[in-house]
């Protein structure tokens, strides 16, 4: 391993994986199932990227505890139904594949995933998209606090003793620049996800890209590549 490594830290949803269509589907389930009427797709896509007690509380301030612990609840096991039945899964977006196979080419580079969902969620993207050799650390919900706060990307530099102004989150929410920002990160965000170039920026991203092609060129500016 190289002595003094970068490290490059990923979101999942609507970074590297485009689950917009399935995360509409299960919320539409969870909505339907606890009885409740569903909120605006916007909202919902306003949300992805919290863990899912945050996001189900954001959705439905007005309900008590209980209830949206209920909605959680539907939501994953939509989820599991989904994966049981063989169902399609999240694709990954265009040029996701050849951008990680460029960045784990750099031998002083290690890549790395934080995201809201849980581990179980993200070992079955892992799986079948065949991704796992990519990366050396995994941080999701089950173990963290919800994004924006920054534990996931300190958990992640202890595991590979990468100081922080050697690192960067790459995430397409505002929750993934203020995490990347509190940690002591510089940040990448990416436009085709679910929050706009706009919000990116006033969430404190230091690049804002349009495709995967421009993200070595973003990582290099930043001293995370050469």
């Amino acid at each position: 391993m190289n002595p003094d490594p970068r490290l490059v830290v990923f979101d999942m949803d609507g970074t590297l994986i485009d689950s917009q269509h399935l995360i509409l589907a299960a919320m539409t389930r969870a909505f339907d199932q606890a009885g409740h009427p569903m909120p605006e797709r916007a909202e919902i896509l306003a949300i992805v990227g919290l863990s899912l007690p945050e996001a189900m509380t954001a959705l439905a301030p007005h309900l008590p505890a209980t209830e949206t612990a209920r909605l959680a609840d539907h939501y994953r096991e939509s989820f599991v139904v989904r994966r049981e039945a063989g169902e399609e899964i999240a694709p990954l977006y265009p040029g996701a594949r050849a951008a990680l196979d460029r960045l784990a080419a750099d031998p002083g580079l290690l890549l790395g995933v934080a995201t809201g969902k849980a581990r179980r969620g993200l070992d079955h993207v892992l799986a079948m998209h065949d991704l796992g050799g990519y990366f050396v650390t995994l941080q999701t919900a089950d173990g963290h606090p919800s994004k924006p706060h920054p534990a996931m990307l300190h958990q992640a530099l202890s595991e590979t003793g990468v100081g922080p102004a050697r690192a960067v989150m790459v995430g397409d929410t505002e929750f993934d620049m203020a995490m990347g920002k509190a940690a002591g990160f510089a940040t990448v965000g990416v436009a085709w996800g679910y929050h706009p170039r706009e919000r990116l920026a006033a969430a404190g991203a230091d690049r804002v890209i349009e495709d995967f092609a421009e993200l070595d060129t973003a990582l290099a500016e930043l001293g995370a590549h050469r």
